[in-house]
C-alpha cells in the first residue's frame, strides 16, 4: 500500500486565514469600539441640563457652580462619583449622590445638613447640626432662623473660633442643647421663657424674659464639671426657686449639690 505524502508549503507563502466565528468577532469588536467612540462624542449626550433635588440651606446657583462641569460635557466622561464627592465638600450638604438621565441631563440628589441650634456670636447667628459644624450664617434677627432654639455666645473668642466649616466644643454643644431643652415649668418657675447665654465670667447663664433671675450654670469639661452635671443643678435650682422665685435676683450653682443665691435688694 502506497501511503500518500502531506506536502508542506513552500516557505513565505504561508496564509492563515481566519475562521468565520473569529472574523464576526474581529469585525463586532471593530464596531463596538466605533459605536463608543461615537457615544462619547455624539453631540446628542452632551449634558444640557442640570436638575437638583430641593434645597433649603444651600443655594442652587452656588451647587451648580461647585460642581465644575465644563459646558456641553459628554454624559460617558463625565465620572459621577467625583462629582458627588465635590457637592459633599459644600458645608451645607451632608450626603450627596450624582447619576446621569441620557440622553442629556445630569441629576444631583442632595442630603443637606440639619439645624438643632441657632449659635448667636454677636451680629451673626449659625445654624449649628448634630455634629457640632456651624454650616451656615444669617445676620441675627433674620427670619430664616426663627424658631430654632438659640444660644447667645457672648465670649470673646467665639468671634475667632466659630466659623462656617469649624466645629462647635462638643462640650459645649451637649450643655447647650440640655440647658435650650429646658422649659420655666421644669424649674416650677412662674416665668413665660427662658433664655441661654455664654458668657467670659460665668460661663453658661440661663435668665428669664421678661426678666426676673439669673442662674449661673458655670463653664464645664470632659472631666472637670462633665455635662452630666446639669440634671442635678436643675434640681437644685428648682428647689432654690421654690417659694422665693419673685425675691431672688441670682443663683450661682457651683455644682449639682450646693448653689447660694442673691436676693432682689430691698427698696429704700
Amino acid at each position: 500500500m502506497t501511503r500518500a505524502r502531506r506536502r508542506l508549503p513552500a516557505p513565505g507563502g504561508l496564509r492563515i486565514l481566519p475562521s468565520p466565528a473569529r472574523a464576526g468577532g474581529l469585525l463586532g469588536l471593530v464596531v463596538a469600539l466605533l459605536a463608543g467612540y461615537g457615544l462619547v462624542t455624539a453631540p446628542a449626550f452632551a449634558v444640557r441640563s442640570i436638575d437638583v433635588s430641593p434645597l433649603r440651606w444651600t443655594a442652587r446657583d452656588e451647587l451648580v457652580q461647585w460642581l465644575g462641569l465644563a459646558p456641553d460635557s459628554n454624559a460617558f466622561r463625565v465620572s459621577t462619583s467625583d462629582l458627588a464627592a465635590r457637592v459633599e465638600h459644600l458645608p451645607t450638604v451632608r450626603s450627596a449622590g450624582v447619576s446621569i438621565a441620557l440622553p442629556d441631563r445630569l441629576v444631583v440628589a442632595v442630603t443637606e445638613r440639619t439645624p438643632i441650634v441657632a449659635w448667636k456670636v454677636g451680629g451673626v447667628t449659625f445654624l449649628v447640626d448634630r455634629d457640632g459644624m456651624p454650616f451656615r450664617w444669617f445676620p441675627t434677627g433674620d427670619a430664616a432662623v426663627a424658631g430654632l432654639p438659640a444660644i447667645d455666645d457672648r465670649r470673646s473668642a467665639s468671634r475667632v473660633v466659630i466659623s462656617v466649616g469649624s466645629l462647635v466644643d462638643p462640650v459645649d454643644l451637649d450643655v447647650a442643647t440640655r440647658l435650650l431643652s429646658l422649659t420655666p415649668a421644669d424649674l416650677g418657675s412662674a416665668a413665660q421663657g427662658l433664655a441661654v447665654a455664654i458668657t467670659d465670667d460665668d460661663g453658661f447663664v440661663l435668665t428669664t424674659h421678661p426678666g426676673s433671675w439669673t442662674a449661673v450654670f458655670g463653664s464645664y469639661g470632659k472631666v472637670l464639671r462633665p455635662p452630666d452635671l446639669i440634671p442635678g443643678q436643675v434640681r437644685l435650682l428648682r428647689s432654690l426657686l421654690s417659694g422665693r422665685e419673685g425675691a431672688i435676683a441670682r443663683v450661682v450653682l457651683a455644682d449639682d449639690r450646693n448653689g447660694t443665691y442673691v436676693p432682689i435688694p430691698s427698696p429704700g
